[in-house]
């Protein structure tokens, strides 16, 4: 049986559980997957492991268009394989009335279930194809990443490791800082890159890097032409601020009460563009982490001034879950990211910085 509704849609690989006891891979799935095939046969025999994995991608991404392109088919190839499931389960498995569309009870208890199996079946071939050539790293690893980590310096990262493992892409989705654990916990990816990290009882937190924090003014600004000041001198001065919520706001406000510095918050955002763009525009100085303003110092729109005998930094970390092993693709884009010139923040370009 193949899924496929239009000329052009690329056709599902025909492999399925009944298929596995049929060519005497029983055992092999038995041995990987610590499950045997009887207590599942009603659910899933038959069902083809990739629609499955269109399955979990609706759920995940709560959209059936953006499942079919994360698989290479179109949204009726997509629809029809979910139609396929719940036929044969007899049960509908996404609420289709409700936008964006939700799993039912159902449906939740089958996504639990099935994106393990897939998962730890790709791994199982992923794994299997590395055996023979260290090089032959296949799959697709998901990273969360918070806006100002840079997209010139992640995008360098990717082409990187794709030229390195030809087999395997790096997908990173770029969101406020509590939706990257947030979906690091919830298995939407398995890398998260965040700033000031703490500790979490479910996540490994891997030290990155530190970027260091530097005042930020317009070019007409009476400090402009210092280069180094004292934090003192910012005493009184016009300040825009992070959003109280952000830790990179609480950092500052500290670092402002070690040094008995009062400034006079003249206006608030949530991103170190807006930032930038008000600072830009005489509302007041800032202080950024100063990887963010490569470009506007460049052009001459920013200058960058550092503190003299104290130093403001950063932190940049990799969060990943304690309880999975990371993929073969996670694990080596992890050891990517850890080799020196991608921990560095100058090697790593200029840099993007939508938010903090």
């Amino acid at each position: 049986m193949i899924a496929r509704t239009q000329k052009n849609d690329r056709e599902l690989p025909i492999f399925t559980l009944d298929k596995v006891i049929r060519n005497g891979r029983y055992y092999l799935f038995r041995y990987y997957f610590g499950v045997t095939i009887a207590p599942f046969h009603q659910a899933v025999l038959g069902v083809q492991l990739e629609w499955l994995k269109i399955f979990c991608d609706v759920v995940r991404w709560a959209n059936v268009s953006r499942a079919a392109l994360e698989n290479g088919i179109s949204q009726s190839s997509a629809s029809q394989a979910i139609q396929q499931i719940e036929e044969r389960l007899g049960v509908k498995l996404l609420d289709r009335s409700k936008r964006p569309i939700v799993a039912t009870a159902a449906g939740r208890v089958y996504y639990e279930g099935c994106k393990e199996l897939v998962g730890r079946y790709q791994e199982v071939e992923n794994r299997v194809k590395a055996l023979e050539d260290e090089q032959k790293v296949v799959g697709t690893v998901r990273v969360a990443a918070i806006y100002s980590v840079g997209l010139a310096g992640m995008n360098l990262h990717t082409e990187r490791f794709e030229h390195e493992y030809p087999g395997a892409t790096v997908k990173v989705e770029y969101l406020h800082p509590t939706r990257v654990v947030e979906s690091i916990l919830d298995d939407n990816c398995e890398l998260g890159l965040i700033s000031y990290p703490r500790k979490w009882p479910e996540l490994n937190v891997i030290p990155w890097r530190d970027e260091e924090m530097v005042l930020a003014v317009s070019p007409t600004h009476p400090l402009a032409s210092r280069g180094v000041i004292d934090v003192t001198e910012l005493e009184g001065e016009r300040f825009v601020a992070f959003d109280p919520e952000l830790s990179i706001r609480r950092a500052i406000d500290r670092f402002f009460r070690q040094q008995s510095v009062h400034v006079k918050i003249s206006i608030v955002f949530d991103n170190i563009e807006n930032i930038k763009r008000a600072v830009e525009a005489h509302s007041g100085v800032s202080i950024l982490p100063e990887p963010t303003m490569t470009r506007e110092v460049e052009v001459g729109s920013l200058v960058v001034l550092r503190f003299r005998d104290h130093r403001l930094v950063r932190p940049i970390a990799i969060i990943h879950k304690r309880v999975h092993t990371l993929s073969l693709t996670a694990s080596r884009f992890l050891n990517l990211l850890m080799r020196p010139e991608c921990r560095s923040a100058v090697a790593a370009g200029a840099f993007s910085s939508m938010a903090p």
